[in-house]
């Protein structure tokens, strides 16, 4: 039984016009990873991720991109990632050349009181 799994995103169906989702076809129970492709202008929908407690970091790996977050826009550049809290409002914007950002999501740990952190699955949808 192999100890890793290997997928590569170009193979998985895009949605919204090119975000490729990998926490199913990877199996990830606790890490959301998102490969998205911006076509020119493309704008992702507002939302945040106070209900499920996800925080995000944003990597830019591919042009330039506008992300805005609670009504501040990050300007960003290829090699810029940025952390938005789960209760942020952000919305990708994205200028007249195609870009590519590797988005990473995950619940925030819970710290109990005997200082033992854990993941907290609940409501997860990567």
């Amino acid at each position: 039984m192999s100890t890793y799994k290997r997928v590569n995103y170009r193979e998985i169906e895009p949605v919204s016009g090119g975000m490729h989702f990998l926490r199913e076809p990877l199996d990830s129970e606790r890490v959301g990873v998102t490969i998205t492709r911006c076509e020119p202008n493309w704008n992702s929908r507002p939302h945040d991720h106070a209900e499920n407690g996800h925080e995000e970091i944003y990597v830019l790996i591919e042009g330039t991109a506008t992300v805005v977050i609670d009504g501040e826009s990050v300007e960003m550049e290829d090699g810029d990632a940025v952390w938005i809290p789960p209760e942020a409002t952000r919305q990708i914007r994205n200028d007249d050349e195609e870009c590519a950002f590797v988005l990473v999501s995950a619940p925030a740990s819970i710290e109990p009181e005997d200082g033992n952190a854990e993941w907290s699955t609940d409501g997860f949808i990567g």
